[in-house]
């Protein structure tokens, strides 16, 4: 993504169009576009010629870029669990590493990155019906694997609204369901997580249209992404607009919900009563 975005900001500063742009690859108009979005992987010969036909010449700040495009082509980590995943995951996965700030809405279950591993183990199992115990396994290691992300030294920020909702759908038993209530409590106290609970009582909210994740760059020249996961596929939304609206929402959420210290007690007197 951050290859593209300054691909994009080169050509549009020469000018260029992406049909001119992809004669000279001998590609297409939508394959720059795709590129400058980092939906596709990266041929070097490819963005040696776009440099060129962008005029960049410095030998310093074409190696940069080429640099760029050898670490996109890189698998990451979590290629290796491509065989339990849905085609459309491991994209989040690699912007969910990269983002310095995530911030999320979540209604149905308690979000990945903070499940325990039982928990998570159920709610695997129940989206997973009929899969082998060895998938249902790989799965789960892959939700813990990113969570070390979250709990690192250059751990992002990561704030969450969860519907009560969350707190009172069982999964797993009661001793499943009393370990991961805990476990939010104990989670919500470190420094970079910021953990509200949007209650029952509250009614209607600005999160009335359902789960959503916005992941924000530490780089400036990339925009933040809405990630909306759906049955069969999942939709990454960076049109400014689009990102705005969902800020707003989220921003609501937070307003109207109780402080992550309210909300602690919330969850505490949930896990009581399980």
């Amino acid at each position: 993504m951050l290859l593209g975005s300054q691909l994009r900001r080169l050509r549009e500063a020469r000018g260029i169009t992406r049909e001119a742009a992809g004669y000279s690859i001998r590609a297409s108009e939508s394959k720059i576009s795709r590129m400058e979005l980092g939906r596709v992987s990266f041929k070097t010969r490819d963005v040696e010629d776009l440099l060129t036909l962008y005029g960049i010449d410095d030998e310093a700040e074409r190696e940069s870029l080429l640099s760029l495009a050898r670490e996109a082509n890189v698998a990451g980590w979590w290629h290796s669990y491509s065989d339990v995943l849905p085609s459309w995951f491991p994209t989040y996965v690699g912007l969910e590493g990269a983002a310095h700030l995530i911030r999320v809405y979540e209604v149905q279950f308690v979000h990945g990155l903070l499940q325990t591993e039982d928990y998570a183990r159920a709610v695997v199992r129940r989206g997973m019906r009929g899969a082998s115990a060895a998938d249902v396994e790989r799965r789960v290691a892959l939700r813990l694997e990113r969570q070390k992300h979250l709990l690192g030294d250059h751990a992002p920020e990561f704030h969450i609204v969860l519907d009560e909702a969350a707190l009172h759908r069982p999964y797993g038993d009661r001793e499943v369901m009393r370990g991961q209530l805990r476990h939010l409590i104990e989670v919500s106290e470190r420094p970079n997580v910021r953990l509200q609970v949007m209650p029952f009582a509250f009614g209607g909210h600005s999160g009335e249209s359902g789960a959503f994740t916005l992941l924000s760059f530490p780089e400036s020249d990339l925009s933040d992404v809405v990630y909306l996961e759906q049955l069969t596929s999942a939709l990454y939304l960076d049109k400014r607009e689009d990102v705005a609206q969902y800020e707003h929402a989220l921003k609501e959420l937070q307003q109207d919900s109780p402080g992550p210290e309210e909300s602690r007690d919330l969850i505490a007197r949930r896990a009581e009563q399980v």
